[in-house]
């Protein structure tokens, strides 16, 4: 046993060069090749993760914006709607004052066509009365120069 043991030393020691070559190849990957890498990876994860944030940033500002103009638009309208109201009563007591006026006219004029009908009526009713008597007179004298001829 002794004999392997002896033989496996000597493959050890052989060998020795061999991992000692691999651990500096692996630290000389590690600082050359898996050091920049990751360095650049993580900077690309930053970017990325900065982009990200930037973009939701945009994103929840873009609906505060559209929230303001959404609630600037809805009071717009409601303003334009109480204008419109204000407008309408405005022009609606505008009408209602010309429709009094034009009433209270036409009721003077009715008023007054009343007056003068009446008073119209009055002067056939004196003509008539005048004329009345003279007729009667007339057909009275008539009646009289035919019994008397």
């Amino acid at each position: 046993m002794d004999v392997v043991l002896d033989q496996l030393g000597q493959l050890l020691l052989q060998a020795l060069p061999t991992f000692i070559l691999l651990i500096l190849l692996h630290l000389y990957l590690k600082w050359m090749f898996y050091g920049p890498l990751d360095r650049v990876l993580k900077e690309r994860h930053a970017a990325t993760e900065g982009a990200r944030q930037a973009a939701e940033e945009s994103i929840r500002k873009a609906g505060e914006k559209a929230a303001e103009y959404d609630e600037a638009v809805r009071a717009a309208r409601a303003e334009l709607f109480q204008e419109q109201e204000a407008a309408r009563k405005r022009l609606g007591a505008g009408q209602a004052a010309a429709l009094a006026e034009a009433r209270s006219t036409a009721e003077a004029m009715v008023k007054k066509a009343k007056a003068e009908i009446a008073q119209q009526a009055e002067a056939a009713k004196q003509e008539l009365a005048s004329e009345t008597e003279a007729l009667a007179d007339e057909i009275v004298n008539a009646l009289l120069e035919r019994k008397a001829s």
